[in-house]
């Protein structure tokens, strides 16, 4: 049987924290950030004609054209703005959802 010799196993003790170190920032910093562009992917594979949309510089506007990688948005009546897909933030029918205020019981 090979034995370990003497220094293997404060070599192996020390590099533990640096593997530790990677786990913390792993499952804190760069897998959520993942699940973050994956939610955005499929929310701009789903976009369709009519949707509520806010952009990246913050403009709300209603989708009047999709193609491969220019969505066409209508900030006002008769003004149509064509921004690249990936600057589309998020729905704004989402948002407002999010921002109603939550009924109590005795309001029902």
């Amino acid at each position: 049987m090979a034995q370990i010799g003497p220094g293997a196993a404060p070599a192996l003790v020390s590099f533990l924290p640096l593997v530790l170190v990677f786990g913390v920032f792993y499952f804190l910093l760069i897998r959520p950030q993942q699940q973050k562009a994956r939610e955005h992917e499929e929310m701009l594979g789903a976009l369709k004609r009519n949707d509520e949309v806010v952009t990246g510089g913050g403009l709300y506007g209603k989708v009047t054209a999709i193609s491969d990688d220019v969505v066409t948005v209508e900030i006002a009546p008769k003004v149509q703005v064509r921004v690249s897909r990936p600057t589309i933030s998020h729905l704004a029918t989402a948002s407002r959802e999010k921002d109603k205020p939550k009924m109590k019981e005795k309001d029902k």
